[in-house]
């Protein structure tokens, strides 16, 4: 079973709790599924895990993998690894990344790897998520939002992909914005990009396992995720 790298068109996308919700869902069908997010950024937590987002992974999962596994590196700084580079001296280590993938490759079933910001976010200098992705021999999932203009950014996003040579399992819609009627935008992603329009996930109140397993189950076509 393949495992899938969770890419956006940008930060803020909704990347994490798309991630978490198909986490969920992936286990409620008693598939033995990890998660990794190789680099994370921000406000240090004070309890538990550094990045908050992890830690929503790894609850998601209902993994106990260590955490130097699922997050190899943590800047406190909101900024890209690039950035984080220049600003901290911490500079990205990619064989740590890739090391840790597949130890917990080999520790689970099928692997979400969730990415920072969008494609072609910058790691080091002349290295961006798309050339991660690439390194790892994983497709990917383009996490999407509905807000006007959304529609360029996913093209390039899915141009992007196609020149580094990465297979694309499908786009996600994240409706959380509701600017972009949702049936026109599917029409429109998948005849422009050519690429399958995997489900759209509406603004979600109630984050709890029960909540997103429901609604992935219901608006997401879970057998294209795993063909």
């Amino acid at each position: 079973m393949k495992s899938i790298f969770i890419t956006g068109t940008d930060t803020d996308v909704g990347k994490t709790y798309i991630t978490a919700g198909l986490a969920i869902t992936l286990r409620k069908m008693n598939i033995d599924v990890g998660v990794m997010k190789p680099f994370a950024a921000g406000v240090k937590q004070k309890k538990g895990f550094k990045s908050e987002d992890v830690e929503i992974l790894s609850n998601s999962a209902k993994i106990d993998d260590p955490e130097e596994l699922v997050n190899p590196q943590f800047f406190p700084i909101s900024a890209s690894p690039y950035t984080a580079w220049k600003k901290l001296k911490i500079k990205p280590k990619i064989p740590l990344i890739l090391s840790s993938f597949k130890k917990l490759s080999k520790k689970h079933e099928m692997m979400l790897v969730e990415g920072m910001g969008g494609t072609m976010t910058p790691i080091l200098k002349n290295y961006f998520v798309t050339d991660l992705i690439k390194d790892m021999k994983i497709p990917t999932i383009i996490v999407t939002r509905s807000k006007v203009g959304t529609v360029n950014h996913t093209i390039m996003t899915v141009k992007m992909c196609q020149k580094y040579k990465i297979p694309i399992k499908g786009i996600i819609i994240n409706n959380f914005d509701k600017g972009y009627p949702i049936n026109q935008l599917k029409k429109d992603l998948e005849s422009l990009t050519g690429i399958k329009v995997l489900g759209s996930i509406p603004f979600i109140k109630d984050m709890s396992d029960k909540s997103l397993y429901r609604i992935f189950k219901k608006n997401i076509d879970m057998k294209l995720v795993l063909k």
